[in-house]
């Protein structure tokens, strides 16, 4: 394991469940290379994904969905499920692009969604996305899904306005990052496309999370395409 530099932030622990040992020992091994990472413990189950994690503690949770003896969808809703009084940061990452993956994992409370074949940057972004507080989506389902959000929000039979009134209190520039979120667009992308900083970037997020009453980039980017700024 790769051990903190002196005098730097303790490194961002991290649980594997997956029940294949070849993608276990890949991701160990390319997150261990992180030096702000550290793989804590693997899980070949979800039974045991959630005993180890409610005694470790890991700062992220990293679930496969297909496992024995417990899904990763239930193991999710255990570790971070609107039930839980202490909830753990859990990214669901998985070979399978399902759209009912997709909403049960992040109705289950996880804060990312990635596909197993968008690379290890984009694995080792939402691991530092979710010890963050912040969420991260693969861009390659994020339209996909707010897509479907929206349409399905369209035929309600009672229509109501989703926080409409706030749009006017969003500034041209909270504006343009709120469109790029909703396309997928990390924070680091956010800044180099809008020339801007990255810790601007993340101050205008959590100014929009406070106005939306957003609890993560999802809903800023739900919210986005259901009123019509993408």
């Amino acid at each position: 394991m790769t051990a903190p530099v002196s005098g730097s932030a303790p490194p961002i622990r991290v649980l594997i469940a997956d029940d294949q040992a070849m993608v276990r020992t890949g991701f160990r091994f390319f997150l261990d290379a992180q030096p702000d990472m550290t793989v804590v413990a693997e899980a070949a189950d979800g039974e045991e994904a959630v005993a180890l994690a409610r005694r470790l503690r890991p700062d992220v949770c990293l679930l496969d969905i297909r496992m024995p003896r417990l899904d990763g969808l239930e193991a999710t809703r255990l570790l971070a499920g609107p039930d839980v009084p202490d909830p753990l940061r859990v990214v669901v990452v998985t070979t399978f692009d399902l759209d009912e993956y997709v909403y049960g994992a992040l109705r289950g409370g996880a804060c990312g969604f990635l596909l197993k074949d968008s690379g290890p940057t984009l694995l080792a972004e939402a691991v530092r996305a979710a010890a963050a507080g912040d969420s991260l989506v693969s861009p390659s389902v994020t339209v996909r899904l707010l897509r479907h959000l929206t349409e399905q929000s369209a035929p309600a039979p009672t229509p109501v306005p989703v926080r409409e009134p706030h749009t006017e209190a969003l500034t041209d520039r909270e504006l343009d990052v709120v469109r790029l979120v909703a396309v997928g667009r990390t924070n680091a992308e956010i800044a180099a496309e809008l020339y801007v900083s990255l810790s601007t970037v993340k101050t205008h997020l959590s100014s929009v999370q406070l106005k939306l009453s957003a609890r993560n980039r999802v809903e800023i980017a739900a919210w986005a395409w259901r009123n019509g700024h993408t």
